[in-house]
């Protein structure tokens, strides 16, 4: 059986900060990387617009031969995984496999807490998806759990102006409005994969006792749990260490900003979903 890569989704550059992490922690597997950077942001698109955008996705990264794809994307594992395992991959690929960035996060996030109070900052999609309350109240449901919606971040990062001081006003301004919800918080979880890029600012305007958790080494290490749980999938996978990048967008923009996530250059090619 022909040996393929393991596909990496995000609706545009964030999901670097996750490839990231995984190729550190599994640098001998092949990986292809999709932004579809031509209709992103997902966040505040409909639960029904993502889910198609994510479904043509994926079966682009079928058809490339990939046998397990991670959406690398929180509004994407939120508005349509759950369809697309369900639904669609019994009727498309049924021994492929499509994973998120929910489900590892919500599985540990409430180890980091002690006074069982957790903050989630995230785009509006995701918030409104209750994804986080809901599979977080699985595993620990004691824990109580607060979002705030940060519309304007993921602009602020991709327009570059994530170090610049004109950040600093939002990146406060939604903190401060996700820690008036409660004074109990003290473990707040990075929801969405652009926002590592801001963590500096955030810490900067947290009290110095809370914990700022982001996903890219949670993914990373879950993902190799898995692949050590399911060794006959684990087998299709080959690996030379190689990475392929593609965008439906501007290849050389795309270029051009990824190394900003990816903390390396970037060379991509232009598809058409």
């Amino acid at each position: 059986m022909k040996k393929t890569a393991i596909g990496v989704f995000d609706s545009g550059y964030g999901g670097l900060t996750i490839l990231k992490e995984i190729v550190k922690q599994l640098p001998q597997y092949d990986y292809i990387y999709l932004g579809d950077n031509a209709r992103a942001p997902y966040g505040p698109r409909s639960f029904e617009t993502v889910y198609q955008y994510t479904l043509q996705s994926v079966e682009w990264f079928f058809n490339q031969g990939c046998e397990l794809v991670i959406l690398a994307c929180n509004t994407a594992s939120a508005k349509a995984l759950r369809n697309i395992q369900q639904k669609d991959l019994p009727k498309l690929e049924a021994y492929k496999r499509v994973l998120g960035v929910i489900r590892p996060s919500t599985e540990i996030i409430g180890n980091f807490t002690k006074t069982g109070s957790i903050g989630i900052l995230g785009t509006t999609g995701t918030v409104v998806s209750e994804s986080y309350p809901i599979e977080i109240h699985k595993f620990f449901p004691e824990i109580k759990v607060y979002q705030q919606a940060c519309p304007m971040w993921v602009p602020i990062i991709e327009n570059g102006e994530f170090n610049n001081p004109g950040a600093d006003y939002f990146v406060k301004k939604y903190l401060d409005e996700l820690l008036a919800q409660s004074a109990d918080i003290d473990t707040i979880l990075l929801a969405c994969t652009h926002y590592p890029l801001l963590m500096d600012k955030i810490k900067q305007h947290l009290p110095t006792d809370i914990e700022v958790v982001s996903q890219g080494e949670i993914v990373a290490l879950s993902l190799a749990q898995w692949l050590e749980n399911h060794p006959d999938m684990n087998k299709l996978y080959s690996k030379s260490g190689s990475i392929q990048f593609f965008t439906t967008d501007s290849a050389d923009d795309f270029d051009n900003h990824a190394s900003q996530f990816f903390g390396k250059e970037v060379k991509s090619e232009h598809i058409f979903l």
